[in-house]
């Protein structure tokens, strides 16, 4: 899609957790299909073992109504080094928290976003 940034900083606030700050780049935006991809290129779950991670975000109807968010992290390491399970399952609740604390705030506020 034409005219997206190439990408974005977000700062958070301590309620976040300790993710103080992180750089995203917009893959894929697809209203049509409401489908977002991104990759994590600076800061957030980032080390010196990771040279990017990217979310391929998807949101799909649900059966009985509403809707279903699917989403899928791929992480790129650095010089073929190596992460554990227990790693990637942190960053998957990081960011899942992450993901709870916006819904919530859309929910209690839906003029935020029309």
């Amino acid at each position: 899609m034409a005219g997206l940034e190439p990408s974005k900083s977000l700062r958070f606030m301590k309620a976040s957790g300790h993710i103080k700050f992180l750089k995203h780049k917009v893959d894929v935006l697809d209203k049509e299909n409401f489908t977002y991809n991104y990759s994590v290129v600076e800061g957030g779950p980032l080390s010196e073992k990771l040279e990017k991670v990217s979310y391929e975000t998807k949101l799909v109807a649900s059966p009985g109504g509403g809707t279903i968010f699917k989403s899928t992290g791929k992480y790129y390491t650095k010089d073929h080094a190596e992460i554990n399970e227990e790693q990637i399952k942190a960053e998957d609740e990081k960011a899942t928290g992450v993901f709870k604390a916006v819904e919530g705030y859309l929910l209690a506020n839906p003029d935020a976003y029309n």
